[in-house]
């Protein structure tokens, strides 16, 4: 029997985790919702991303998801504890690499790029606090980022002056490692690497967390060894927007349905 994974995020970024959970589980059926009607999430209230990721929860249960990822951090600060506490399977959330940046700086300066929602939440302060006591972590929000990538800008001119203006700070400062800590930032590493000197580490968590996703499914009995593998796409945007951008962002074209607000 099918198990699909249910992976959300507030927009298309989650999809740099969801190519990550195909990458390490291609036998797994994936359900994916873009809630790109509100994005960015980091500009929204905690309760109006935990009405969301309920919401989202349930239409992914509906259709047959047996576990579910918030391949988001901003909704993961907000919501995971919550869904957890009401549907009983496994749950997977991210947060920023805080812990392995803080293993890999050699100077003990440690640059974030992130939404502001994340950068402010009490999570990434308690992750400072547990992992980064003994480095310089310095914060950069990333206003317009998010919106780039949602559009599939990639490499345009608005989106390289936005990366460039909130990089090069961290570069001023020293950092020898930044973390992505939005799962839209991942597309933009074609962009970032030149724009870095060579002894620049970048750190994202998209592999780490289809590692988790690997290990709950199977202390779960959930994992899917062999079969053919299908994935479903939803949007409480633009249906057609979202087509136009999966074949950049995905790697192939896919139907794109639209999601019940």
């Amino acid at each position: 029997m099918s198990c699909p994974i249910g992976v959300f995020d507030s927009g298309v970024g989650g999809l740099s985790v969801l190519r990550e959970i195909r990458r390490l589980l291609p036998s797994e059926d994936l359900l994916y919702v873009a809630d790109s009607g509100y994005v960015p999430y980091g500009e929204k209230s905690p309760e109006v991303i935990r009405q969301r990721s309920r919401h989202i929860a349930e239409f992914l249960i509906a259709r047959g998801a047996r576990s579910l990822v918030l391949a988001c951090n901003t909704a993961t600060v907000a919501a995971v504890n919550d869904l957890r506490g009401i549907f009983d399977m496994p749950i997977v959330g991210m947060e920023p690499a805080v812990k392995p940046a803080a293993r890999a700086t050699r100077n003990g300066k440690v640059g974030v790029l992130a939404t502001t929602g994340t950068l402010q939440s009490a999570t990434f302060a308690a992750l400072l606090d547990r992992f980064a006591r003994d480095v310089q972590v310095l914060a950069q929000p990333c206003p317009g980022l998010v919106e780039c990538v949602e559009r599939g800008d990639l490499d345009g001119p608005e989106v390289t002056m936005l990366l460039r203006q909130y990089v090069q700070p961290l570069l001023a400062a020293g950092c020898d490692t930044l973390i992505l800590g939005c799962t839209h930032y991942p597309f933009l590493k074609p962009l970032l690497g030149p724009m870095l000197p060579p002894d620049v580490q970048v750190v994202d968590t998209g592999e780490a967390v289809a590692r988790q996703v690997q290990a709950r499914l199977t202390e779960s009995g959930l994992l899917r060894a062999t079969g053919t593998a299908s994935v479903r796409f939803w949007t409480s945007g633009d249906p057609q927007q979202m087509r136009a951008v999966l074949p950049v962002l995905w790697g192939d074209e896919g139907p794109v349905a639209a999601l019940p607000v």
